[in-house]
């Protein structure tokens, strides 16, 4: 294997390995990016079955807000992306997590990747005013106003679901993102044919949980991005919370994939710098 750049997830909680910490021995090691989840709550009704199965670990109504984390980590770090995996923007202000989105990559030197997704826990979506009905149109919508509030000096957008009258917003990211300023945006899912139409909209790739069904998503992924006259060579794909295994990841680089993003345990520090250690061989190759 050769060019697959690691990183890793985890989920941080006020339990876990201290942020500053993981980020720095994260980049001490050579892997390429530290990528945090999102929950704000976890509603004690518990009336939406966890895809990943039950019962639903202890973690996900313990993690930290991903975007204050995230800034804590620039701050200690000069090389690492640090990235979203992935945040719920269905429950977010589009106005005010673009700014937060912005600020991030402004003074982390363009270091930010907005990972993205639609959520499955109905009980807390719909305590943020959402519905299950309405998510993937909602944000459609509020990544869409967000683009706008990155890449132009006096932005607007007219939705059904966002309004944006005309205004400015200061900073714009560092990067530049099909042509201005912007982050990457990746979406988050399972494969199907409404996802890959949204990120062949207005995403830069494809976040596939767990790693699985890659190669056989591909050519579906890449003709929706032809029907929306996208080059299919733009998306990144990256493989999401996986474990490393040699022929696994020979089999991603195979594919083009240049980058994997590993699960790390949420765990105290002794536990998750083990665990960063026995993943180090993998990143010679």
């Amino acid at each position: 294997m050769t060019g697959m750049d690691l990183g890793v997830t985890i989920f941080l909680t006020d339990l876990s390995i201290d942020p500053i910490e993981l980020a720095q021995e994260v980049e001490a090691r050579g892997f390429s990016s530290v990528w945090l989840p999102e929950h704000t709550h976890i509603p004690t009704s518990r009336r939406t079955p966890a895809p990943m199965g039950e019962p639903l670990d202890e973690e996900y109504r313990r993690c930290l807000d991903p975007f204050v984390t995230m800034g804590m980590m620039t701050a200690v770090t000069d090389r690492i992306r640090l990235g979203t995996g992935i945040s719920l923007l269905a429950e977010r202000d589009p106005i005010v997590t673009a700014k937060e989105v912005a600020t991030l990559d402004h003074v982390s030197d363009g270091r930010i990747s907005l990972g993205i997704g639609y959520g499955w826990n109905i009980e807390e979506l719909e305590n943020h005013g959402g519905s299950k009905r309405t998510r993937r149109a909602v944000v459609r919508e509020r990544i869409l106003a967000m683009q706008e509030l990155w890449g132009e000096e006096a932005a607007s957008f007219e939705g059904e679901h966002v309004t944006l009258a005309e205004s400015w917003a200061w900073p714009k990211p560092k990067q530049q993102v099909r042509g201005r300023a912007g982050v990457p945006v990746l979406v988050g899912g399972a494969p199907g044919p409404l996802l890959f139409e949204h990120i062949a909209e207005f995403a830069d790739g494809w976040i596939p949980i767990g790693g699985a069904g890659v190669a056989a998503a591909m050519a579906d992924l890449h003709a929706a991005g032809e029907r929306a006259g996208r080059d299919p060579s733009e998306f990144t794909v990256i493989p999401f919370g996986t474990l490393p295994d040699r022929g696994k990841l020979d089999h991603y680089a195979s594919l083009g994939i240049t980058e994997t993003v590993l699960r790390l345990p949420s765990a105290g520090r002794d536990e998750v710098l083990r665990t960063l250690d026995s993943y180090a061989p993998f990143l010679a190759g």
